[in-house]
């Protein structure tokens, strides 16, 4: 089994009930409000505006021994800069108010996320990041690929309100294979054992991201099942 399989198959547990949560359930069916989607879009910016911070924060803790993963490091930074302008974009043309979420403050399960992130690279190991990696462009690749298409045609939004999203999904299909080949070169048991701790610990916060998003389930959804 490469360190990939293993990773993928020690996180099962953790990606389903992250897919489980209501708020994703119904996103990718396109039964969730306009006001929802920009809560969803309110608390990506707040984290998503820690993810170039963040891989730099990864970066300045590996050694010289990790070289090709710095230097992937520097590609995700190349990558993933100005994500967050195109949140509040779509979350102006959302109907929402882009300059109130700048300014504002994320929720609890937000905050608690993102400072879990910056204290295991910091006191732990610097590698656990691509934990983090695995399970935030898993899970944009699934609501790229099917929430916003279907939320845009429930609420009868244009392409304008999905630009995150959309150009999100594109982009990790491939940062999906990069990231495969990237794992199968980690031969550091540590390094492998951080990676999953980090995914295992991050699947569940991001769940209660998720679930603290403000949304009424739709009757005769209550027993809808994980995708």
């Amino acid at each position: 089994m490469s360190f990939f399989q293993r990773l993928i198959a020690e996180t099962a547990e953790g990606r389903m009930a992250l897919a489980a949560t209501p708020q994703i359930q119904d996103g990718l069916a396109g039964a969730i409000s306009r006001e929802t989607y920009v809560a969803y879009l309110t608390e990506a910016y707040h984290h998503v505006k820690h993810t170039v911070p963040l891989l730099r924060a990864a970066k300045a803790r590996l050694d010289e021994a990790h070289a090709p993963f710095k230097a992937a490091l520097d590609e995700y930074i190349a990558e993933e800069t100005g994500h967050e302008l195109w949140i509040l974009n779509d979350i102006r043309n959302s109907g929402g108010d882009a300059e109130a979420v700048r300014s504002g403050q994320p929720r609890e399960a937000t905050r608690r996320m993102v400072e879990f992130a910056y204290d295991y690279i910091d006191r732990v190991n610097p590698m656990g990041f691509f934990g983090m990696v695995l399970v935030l462009e898993g899970t944009s690749v699934a609501l790229a690929t099917q929430g916003a298409e279907a939320v845009a045609k429930s609420l009868g939004l244009g392409p304008a309100s999905f630009t995150y999203l959309t150009s999100h999904g594109a982009l990790d299909q491939d940062h999906m294979v990069f990231f495969q080949r990237l794992m199968d070169r980690v031969d550091d048991p540590a390094d492998q054992d951080a990676i999953v701790e980090m995914a295992k610990a991050m699947f569940g916060l991001f769940a209660d991201v998720f679930r603290a998003i403000p949304h009424e389930r739709p009757q005769g959804r209550e027993a809808a099942h994980a995708v």
